[in-house]
């Protein structure tokens, strides 16, 4: 009889779980199996709504597995230092199952990990469990990496799916253990979830995602393509924070779309999909993408660190109301809908000039479905520095996207109270407002709501020759 340890990270669920499902086939009834969830320090980002969601939901996974009659152990600190100490406990422990991380601070633990199983005589089943495809399943003829989503697109959706796999039982017993390792680990968890402060309703586990899946299915993806755009519309699917804390399996969602009738929202939404595994793949072949442009050429931009023009983009105070109709839904929310990611990120990088990586440490602490790859991956994007960028030429204009996405103002209106009662034909530019419009709607320029902060028409040219002066 030994021991076999379910290790958990970003994989909060029972539900078509690889390690999991493959403990509970492969692992002999003799032995003892026991679920872990490492608390390493060097992970925590304190006081930030994506750490706070996160540990929401592993408090959420918890009670469920407590439900289950299943605990949870948990270790606090070093994993190296803390998995040794397990072993020099527990010397019949011989077999170790997780889901790997393929990218980032993860994929380094894992390979130092990997290694110290092996040395200590530790049998591993490790699995790629978060995306539809590894990092290095989707390759060129020619067997590199593609740099271009469309083709990765197309090689994408002819490869077969995983089947989603429900667990069939969890008859298997579990062992709860009693060691001063997982006191410790104990406390440390319960002081985290005491100290959650997050300003608004965060609704999380397992049934919470597939409500809200079957809800986009039955009522939102077949208009996907033409209401996407529209932030007023709430048309989205919000899987996206269950995604990242695995809450739900990436398996079940694309098996749930592809069994609909085809549809061009449907299409799209795939392709949403296949968005997440291509730039997860891009992660894992450019590991310093985080700190480093990927275009070698523009390594040298000497981006602008403006601490004022930051802070007024990040409170949502730049007089473009899209821009901090957007910026105040992610303050407010922990959340923002994608068209507007898009747009306040180029604001950021091609209005302010300001470094790409300040608006990626901002928006991985505020946000409650914060995926490195994604998020480093749309910062690139906007920035004109990533694979398949926007090239750096074309600079949104904050006013035309929001007369388009927004016409009405209904959602300004929603984020910006100070626009409330501002006519639809002043909604986007209430800077040009006359003095006495102003005074009627009560709302003075200057004062209740900021001017603009730069003059979008003037900084083109500026931009323009950043880049071409600047790159190598």
């Amino acid at each position: 009889m030994g021991k076999t340890i379910m290790w958990f990270r970003k994989d909060l669920r029972f539900d078509d779980n690889t390690a999991f499902n493959k403990m509970l086939e492969n692992s002999p009834e003799s032995d003892e199996r026991i679920c872990l969830f490492q608390l390493n320090p060097a992970q925590f980002l304190k006081g930030s709504y994506n750490h706070d969601a996160f540990f929401s939901s592993l408090r959420t996974f918890y009670r469920a597995a407590k439900a289950k009659d299943i605990d949870i152990h948990f270790l606090y600190g070093d994993t190296e230092e803390n998995f040794l100490a397990l072993k020099k406990a527990y010397s019949d422990w011989d077999t170790i199952y997780f889901n790997k991380d393929e990218r980032g601070f993860g994929r380094q633990r894992d390979q130092k990990m990997s290694a110290f199983f092996k040395q200590n005589h530790i049998k591993e089943y490790s699995f790629q469990d978060s995306h539809l495809h590894g990092v290095e399943e989707i390759k060129k003829p020619t067997g590199e990496s593609y740099k271009v989503f469309t083709p990765y697109f197309r090689k994408w959706s002819t490869m077969p799916k995983r089947p989603y796999e429900r667990n069939k039982s969890l008859s298997r017993t579990f062992t709860q253990l009693s060691h001063p390792l997982f006191n410790e680990g104990q406390k440390q968890f319960e002081t985290l979830v005491e100290k959650i402060e997050l300003p608004f309703e965060y609704e999380c586990g397992e049934e919470i995602a597939e409500n809200y899946l079957k809800d986009f299915v039955k009522n939102h993806l077949h208009n996907y393509q033409e209401n996407r755009d529209y932030p007023s519309l709430n048309q989205t699917s919000q899987l996206s924070r269950f995604l990242r804390t695995g809450e739900i399996s990436i398996r079940k969602v694309w098996h749930a779309m592809n069994a609909e009738p085809d549809s061009d929202g449907r299409h799209t939404f795939i392709s949403e999909l296949c968005w997440r595994d291509f730039y997860n793949m891009i992660y894992f072949e450019n590991p310093k993408q985080r700190t480093q442009e990927i275009k070698e050429q523009y390594r040298q931009l000497k981006w602008s660190y403006n601490q004022e023009l930051f802070d007024s983009w990040a409170r949502g105070n730049t007089g473009y109301p899209i821009v901090d109709a957007g910026m105040r839904q992610l303050n407010q929310t922990g959340w923002m809908h994608n068209r507007l990611r898009m747009i306040v990120a180029s604001f950021l990088t091609k209005d302010l000039m300001i470094d790409w990586r300040m608006g990626e440490e901002y928006f991985q602490e505020k946000l409650i479905d914060y995926d490195s790859a994604s998020n480093i991956g749309g910062w690139q994007w906007a920035a004109s520095t990533g694979t398949d960028a926007v090239p750096y030429f074309r600079i949104f204009n904050p006013t035309t996207q929001g007369e388009k996405f927004d016409s009405k103002g209904d959602f300004i209106r929603a984020f910006v109270p100070e626009l409330r009662i501002v006519p639809n034909d002043s909604i986007h530019e209430p800077h040009k407002m006359s003095l006495e419009r102003q005074k009627a709607v009560g709302c003075y320029i200057g004062k209740d709501y900021p001017a603009p902060i730069v003059d979008h028409s003037k900084m083109r040219p500026e931009i323009l020759s950043f880049f071409k002066n600047g790159s190598s």
